[in-house]
């Protein structure tokens, strides 16, 4: 994987793998400000030709790499970031129940994000 290149558009709320200029998998999330700073993954998509090369794995990694340079959370709604997390506890710290309900709320609130 070393020619994936991973970037934060945060203006987009997208964290995408590029290999060469071609978006190859993205995390699409949100930042939550309240009660705590935190980065809220909503959806994981790698493209069906880029499959099993461990982009979406490289993108929840970076996804808590940032969170933690920045001295935010994660609070994971999307099935495949937890799902990641609960493999990686050393990488990817438990976020508070309360955090993860906020972010639930956030979202109800704005259905037209995702």
């Amino acid at each position: 994987m070393s020619d994936i290149e991973i970037r934060d558009d945060r203006a987009s709320g997208r964290l995408e793998a590029l290999q060469g200029d071609e978006v190859t998998g993205r995390i699409e999330y949100f930042v939550l400000e309240s009660p705590a700073r935190a980065l809220v993954p909503v959806h994981t998509v790698v493209e069906p030709a880029h499959e099993g090369k461990g982009i979406a794995g490289s993108l929840a990694r970076e996804l808590y790499g940032i969170a933690a340079r920045e001295g935010a959370v994660v609070a994971p709604l999307c099935p495949y970031v937890v799902k990641w997390a609960e493999r990686h506890p050393d990488e990817a710290p438990t976020a508070d129940p309360g955090l993860l309900e906020a972010a639930m709320d956030w979202l109800r609130e704005h259905p037209e994000r995702f």
